[in-house]
C-alpha cells in the first residue's frame, strides 16, 4: 500500500505483481489483515474478486511465471483496504462541500506540475479579483511557506500546509484549512495542490472544480500522458502562452489531445505576465456558483 498517496490498484496505472511503486510498512500490512480477514462462508465471494483483480491487471509485454495466490491475496486485501481509506476521505469531502454551499462559498482545486505557473496565476487573478470579491488561499507543498507569503504579500489570506513526505492534500488537511482561515459568505476558496498530476487528480477535497494548470513548456501530449487528470478537471489553464513564439509547442495538437481525453474540458490560454487571458478566467470563475 502507498503510504504516501494511498492510489490503489484499481486507481494506479503502474502495477506490477500486485503491488506499488511504494513500499508497503508492516504496520499497513497488519491492519490490512486484520482489517479484511474474511470466515470460510464469504471464500467464494473472494475468490470472485481475486479473480477480477487478476483480470484488470495490465498486460505486459514480457511473460513470466504465475503469481502465486498468496501475492494475489495480499493485492486483493491492499485493494479492500484502499477502498476504506478513500471512502472515509470522500465522506469528508462531501462534509465540506455542504458546508461551503451552505455559505455560498465556492471552492477550487488547482492541481498542476511544479512550475507550471499556479502561484504566479493566484497572484494575477488576486490583483484582478480585487474588489469583486473576497478571497483566501490555501496552499499546499511538501515543506516551507514560500508560495504562501507570496499570496500574502498580495494582500490576500493564505494558509500554508506542509505535507511532508506526502504527495497531494487530502479531504482531512483542506477541511482543517477551510476552518482555519474561515471564509465569510460568498467567498473564493483557491487550493494550490502539492505539484504533480497524479495523486491531487484521485482525492476528492470538497472542491467544487478541479482546475489543471498546465503550462506550455511542458509539451502538448500533457493530456494524454495524465489522462486521468484531466479528465476529472472541468477547466484546463494554459500557461505561460507569452513563451509560445519561443517554443515548439502546437496549440491545435494540445486542444485536441485535450479533447479526446475530456470532451468537456474547457481550455482557456493565459499568462500571468502578460495578463493574457486573465480576464476570461475570472469570468469563469464568477460564473461558478456554490453547489
Amino acid at each position: 500500500m502507498c503510504r504516501t498517496c494511498g492510489c490503489d490498484l484499481e486507481r494506479s496505472s503502474d502495477v506490477s505483481g500486485g503491488t506499488h511503486a511504494h513500499d508497503a510498512t508492516r504496520e499497513e500490512a497488519e491492519a490490512s489483515e486484520s482489517v479484511h480477514a474474511r470466515s470460510r462462508s464469504t471464500r467464494s465471494e473472494e475468490h470472485h474478486e481475486l479473480d477480477r483483480v487478476a483480470q484488470s491487471r495490465p498486460r505486459l509485454r514480457s511473460r513470466g511465471p504465475a503469481l502465486p495466490i498468496s501475492h494475489t491475496r495480499a493485492a486483493l486485501k491492499t485493494v479492500r483496504l484502499q477502498r476504506d481509506l478513500l471512502a472515509k476521505n470522500d465522506a469528508v469531502a462531501a462534509t465540506t462541500r455542504r458546508r461551503l454551499a451552505g455559505l455560498g462559498v465556492r471552492m477550487f482545486n488547482l492541481i498542476g506540475a511544479p512550475g507550471s505557473g499556479k502561484t504566479a496565476l493566484l497572484e494575477a487573478t488576486i490583483q484582478k479579483l480585487e474588489g469583486r470579491a473576497r478571497m483566501a488561499v490555501i496552499e499546499g507543498d511538501q515543506a516551507t511557506e514560500l508560495d504562501a507569503e507570496r499570496i500574502r504579500r498580495t494582500g490576500c489570506h493564505a494558509l500554508q500546509i506542509n505535507t511532508g513526505a506526502g504527495c497531494h492534500l487530502d479531504a482531512e488537511m483542506v477541511i482543517e484549512g477551510v476552518r482555519a482561515i474561515a471564509p465569510g459568505p460568498g467567498s473564493i476558496v483557491f487550493v494550490e495542490n502539492v505539484g504533480n498530476l497524479v495523486c491531487p487528480a484521485l482525492f476528492d477535497i470538497g472542491e467544487q472544480s478541479k482546475v489543471i494548470v498546465m503550462s506550455v513548456t511542458e509539451g502538448e501530449d500533457r493530456p494524454l500522458k495524465y489522462s486521468r487528470a484531466f479528465r476529472a478537471a472541468d477547466l484546463l489553464l494554459l500557461s505561460k502562452v507569452d513563451l509560445l513564439p519561443y517554443l515548439d509547442f502546437d496549440m491545435s495538437r494540445c486542444i485536441a489531445h485535450a479533447a479526446k481525453v475530456n470532451p468537456e474540458l474547457r481550455l482557456i490560454p493565459v499568462s500571468a505576465k502578460s495578463g493574457d487571458g486573465i480576464q476570461d478566467w475570472c469570468e469563469w470563475l464568477e460564473s461558478r456558483r456554490a453547489i
